[in-house]
């Protein structure tokens, strides 16, 4: 997120300062003022940590060009001179993107990182190979910012947190938890593996949903351009000869007389329930409508389901401590699964259950019905042996190995239904089209 500086004077006159990240500059002004109110404090500025461009010399050498982040132009000119430098320009980078890093690089460095450090390599100099080598700039830029404000000695929450809007919400918080943890590699190998499986998740959710949803409504756009305007060429050239029609040219010709005549308003009546629904299932009743009864549909909701449980369970896997609080644990593992509905239940039956009614985990998550008694029942004999931890690992491979192997069953067997449709509109096309040749003009005599 973006830095901010805010700027005031206490009761005494003394200047007083401070930086906060917020979303944007109105996010930023709202918490300086309550900032300042609690603490007495006159504000006079709030600036914005900017990119500024730079071009600078040192005695006769050639001027070196380079941007540098700070919240003023007067501060790159000062750390530019107390370098021995005679500043020729500096000005505010215009136009400043940070485009979030493919999820492949994100993948790729907590990987590297988990590798690295069970070498027994310095974070610091992982983070330097890292930032050198990586060729997304935004991720390389963010890498040296998390390896400065280390150096500063700030808290991992303050650091890793600031760049949630690149790294993503889940892995900045699974990298500060890591910084604090004493098995760093293995939170950052579990970081990545949940990462690599929520690509694949999204891969064949692809594969299983959309691209045949996608390739439906294409079919049907060309088979309704056909039928509107490219049959009817043909067909209307046998009318004005007064040409009797078979029947299935005929029906068509209809159609398609009633597709061109009411146009205007029948698109407008065909997208307007997709976009109404589109714009409902962005909102937070439509997403957890969407995932409540998505998770219920035959054969691939199943597989939605048990890849939810298996990404909670993962992520339990890696931050559960097995003693002290573990509710942010349960917190973290709903909002990381992918599933609104698993992650409301989880927040406003489970977590309730056990901390007014002091019941167990398991106890709790089988009341809030949002797990299959497949894993209700492994988790009850983990908790029963005292291997929660482990069983919730075991349950995450399980439904892993599970859904790859049935999801591609199932992306096969929608490639064939799809394939059928196809087929069927093709031989109707084909039926419709060959039926002209059939036709016969009336002969002079009739």
């Amino acid at each position: 997120m973006p830095e901010f500086r805010y700027q005031g004077t206490g009761v005494s006159g003394k200047l007083v300062q401070g930086v906060m990240n917020a979303k944007n500059r109105g996010e930023a002004r709202r918490r300086a003022d309550e900032l300042c109110r609690r603490q007495n404090i006159r504000l006079k500025a709030l600036e914005k940590k900017s990119t500024f461009l730079y071009k600078a010399q040192r005695g006769e050498e050639k001027p070196i060009r380079g941007e540098q982040a700070a919240f003023s132009k007067e501060e790159v000119e000062n750390g530019l001179r107390k370098l021995n430098y005679r500043v020729l320009r500096v000005e505010r980078k215009l136009l400043e993107f940070r485009l979030k890093p493919p999820a492949k690089d994100i993948v790729l460095f907590a990987r590297i990182c988990a590798d690295l450090l069970r070498e027994r390599l310095p974070y610091d100099e992982i983070l330097t190979l890292l930032a050198s080598d990586t060729e997304n700039p935004a991720l390389a830029k963010t890498l040296r910012e998390i390896q400065q404000d280390l150096k500063d000695g700030k808290e991992g929450s303050e650091v890793f947190g600031k760049h949630a809007d690149v790294l993503g919400r889940f892995t900045a918080y699974m990298l500060s938890v890591a910084s604090t943890s004493g098995n760093m590699a293995e939170v950052y190998e579990s970081t990545a593996k949940f990462l690599e499986r929520d690509e694949e998740f999204k891969k064949s959710l692809k594969s299983a949903l959309i691209m045949p949803a996608v390739i439906i409504v294409v079919l049907f756009a060309a088979v309704a351009y056909y039928v509107g305007y490219i049959f009817p060429a043909t067909a209307k050239m046998f009318v004005k000869f007064g040409i009797d029609l078979p029947p299935m040219t005929k029906a068509t010709l209809d159609l398609s007389n009633f597709l061109q005549a009411n146009i205007f308003w029948l698109v407008p009546a065909c997208l307007a329930p997709v976009v109404a629904l589109l714009l409902f299932l962005r909102t937070p009743r439509g997403r957890y409508l969407r995932d409540r009864y998505l998770i219920r549909i035959p054969v691939i909701g199943s597989l939605l389901h048990k890849t939810s449980i298996e990404i909670f369970s993962r992520v339990f896997y890696a931050l559960y401590s097995g003693s002290g609080e573990n509710i942010p644990v349960i917190r973290v593992a709903a909002e990381a699964c992918r599933n609104t509905y698993i992650e409301r239940q989880v927040k406003e039956v489970v977590i309730p259950l056990m901390l007014k009614e002091g019941r167990g985990l398991v106890e709790s998550l089988e009341r809030a019905d949002i797990f299959t008694p497949t894993a209700i029942s492994r988790l009850r004999s983990g908790q029963e042996s005292g291997a929660l931890r482990n069983t919730a690992l075991q349950l995450a491979n399980y439904y892993e190995r599970e859904t790859t192997y049935k999801m591609k069953n199932v992306i096969e067997l929608i490639n064939v239904m799809i394939s059928m449709v196809i087929m069927v509109v093709m031989t109707a096309l084909t039926l419709v089209s060959s039926e002209t040749a059939v036709v016969r003009p009336k002969s002079p005599a009739g």
